[in-house]
């Protein structure tokens, strides 16, 4: 099968059309012949080699796939050959077809096949995300990145859920886009003050829920933006990874911070955050309440191209690879 695959890892990588074996799937797991996969940071990560796949993945890149079942493993019994689903996927998303655990599957319906490979990765991550924040419809968030696709998901989600999503972003452009999404207010991180844009949009109070992916340099000014019994989630480290806390400060403010990753969760783990999705979202997705934004799409043989998009940081929303 055509796959793409890393040539030279590291900080010079490049991606390449290659033929590889057409994987098997094994029991509980089907084969998608694939329509589109969603491209992430963490492609870019993993392409540099910082961020090897789990014990057992694909060693190709892609998180998250769109698709038709080809082919079912052993004991798998919701699915069938033939049925268009949306993926999560430890790894192996750039490639013609992928296999995935049944248990990691969405069914497609109600958007385009090739728009549903946007949504499993950023779903799972905002949605798990806020619940261990314990999140509750309509408290106050502030996303970090708010113009990237787990920004959007962020802000499209929250607002349909009834929450006031403050949004940063790397331009008064991509601000301006983030209001547009539905975010009370888009900030331009380079030339505002993040901080005291929340305390102005939530009156005073903070924000419930942080998501950042900016890591270490934004932790002090997240928890002065955070609210008296809020929670921090950093669920990424584009700035860094090291900061000091002020512990006393939190504890007065009865305030929480934790630290998650998706991929590297065990499946029943990931199940479970799916089944969780399937309930309490992918309708909102499927309706098109709060359906994946999606900036550009490249052919899958044009990664290199993506990949350069990605880290121009120009497009608004989630980036797609899919197949002639």
């Amino acid at each position: 099968m055509r796959a793409i695959v890393v040539d030279n890892p590291g900080r010079d990588y490049r991606l390449l059309q290659e033929q590889v074996p057409t994987p098997r799937p094994g029991p509980g797991q089907v084969l998608i012949e694939v329509a589109a996969a969603g491209v992430n940071r963490a492609d870019l990560l993993q392409a540099r080699g910082g961020y090897p796949p789990p014990a057992g993945a694909s060693a190709l890149l892609g998180l998250e796939c769109s698709g038709t079942v080809a082919e079912l493993g052993s004991a798998v019994a919701d699915w069938q050959v033939g049925d268009q689903v949306a993926a999560l996927l430890p790894g192996g998303g750039y490639a013609r077809y992928a296999v995935a655990d049944s248990v990691c599957l969405f069914p497609v319906y109600g958007v385009p096949l090739g728009d549903a490979g946007a949504a499993p990765e950023s779903a799972c991550t905002v949605w798990s995300n806020l619940l261990e924040a314990g999140y509750r419809p309509g408290a106050s968030v502030l996303a970090h990145g708010g113009a990237g696709g787990i920004g959007t998901m962020a802000i499209t989600l929250g607002s349909a859920l009834g929450s006031p999503v403050v949004a940063t972003a790397g331009s008064p452009r991509r601000a301006q886009a983030c209001e547009a999404l539905g975010a009370v207010r888009g900030v331009d991180y380079r030339g505002e003050d993040f901080v005291a844009a929340v305390h102005e949009a939530t009156d005073g109070r903070g924000a419930d829920v942080i998501l950042d992916v900016v890591g270490g340099p934004y932790l002090a000014r997240n928890l002065a933006a955070l609210a008296e019994g809020g929670t921090l989630v950093v669920i990424g480290l584009m700035g860094g990874a090291r900061a000091e806390v002020d512990l006393a400060a939190m504890l007065r403010r009865r305030q929480r911070l934790i630290a998650t990753n998706l991929r590297g969760r065990s499946l029943d783990a990931k199940a479970r955050i799916v089944r969780e999705v399937l309930r309490d979202v992918w309708p909102l997705i499927t309706s098109g309440a709060a359906a994946p934004v999606i900036g550009a799409r490249f052919q899958m043989h044009d990664a290199d191209q993506a990949h350069a998009a990605l880290k121009a940081g120009d497009v608004v929303g989630k980036i797609l690879l899919t197949w002639d």
